[in-house]
């Protein structure tokens, strides 16, 4: 089995990769069109340099590295902005294809505290639903996974006919084999963690560019939302 695990930035998504990293029979994956993005775009990002030497930046060579480890299934962490106009998608035709959305508000308050404030195109709202209306698959909600972890996550793999492994529900504080080159700067708060944080609170209050965001992204987080699996 061949998971493409699909979410914008600052959305669980490493927990996400841990939890499947954490089963003896799964390899991980992490955020392997990075590079490619940040060359095709131009972007100045955090540790951009050490991002381009690591991976390989040649977004149709990407997908020859998506190799099992022997019987071992495959898990990857993809950001749905990365997958730009003329990146390509077949090789995803085959994946077990999953979208796993957090509320706008949230992305755009912990994303701004890493980087500068989003614009859309950051936080792959827009790119996501384009990546769930071609390639279908599941929709999971954060919020639903960090309500309850085990619950969600049986139900996730019993959707996508995976055994439930106890293992999916803690790993060990600290960085871990998979981490893209990049952790040292986005994963801190995951590396001192040993699995999924509970519940979070009131929805953060944004305004101004931060709104305006927010505005946008609202209709593709709802179209998704509107989709999600639910814990039933």
């Amino acid at each position: 089995m061949r998971i493409a695990m699909w979410s914008g930035p600052r959305n669980l998504s490493t927990a996400m990769m841990y939890s499947f990293g954490a089963r003896a029979d799964f390899t991980a994956m992490d955020e392997p069109f990075y590079a490619a993005y940040l060359k095709a775009t131009g972007l100045d990002h955090p540790m951009r340099d050490a991002v381009l030497a690591a991976q390989e930046q040649d977004p149709a060579l990407v997908p020859l590295g998506f190799v099992q480890d022997g019987t071992r299934h495959l898990y990857m962490k993809h950001m749905a902005q990365h997958m730009i106009d003329g990146f390509p998608l077949d090789w995803a035709e085959d994946c077990v294809n999953i979208h796993l959305i957090r509320h706008p508000a949230r992305v755009i308050a912990s994303y701004a505290e890493k980087r500068e404030a989003p614009r859309l195109a950051d936080i792959g709202f827009d790119r996501q639903l384009m990546l769930f209306e071609r390639l279908g698959g599941l929709v999971t909600d954060s919020a639903d996974i960090r309500a309850d972890p085990e619950g969600m996550l049986r139900r996730l793999c019993a959707a996508i006919d995976l055994p439930f492994d106890p293992a999916m529900l803690h790993w060990p504080a600290g960085p871990r084999a998979e981490d893209g080159v990049w952790a040292p700067h986005w994963y801190g708060a995951i590396h001192r963690s040993t699995g999924f944080a509970g519940p979070e609170g009131e929805l953060p209050e944004l305004k101004g560019a931060e709104a305006e965001v927010l505005e946008a992204a609202m209709p593709y987080y709802e179209r998704l939302f509107a989709e999600r699996l639910k814990n039933s």
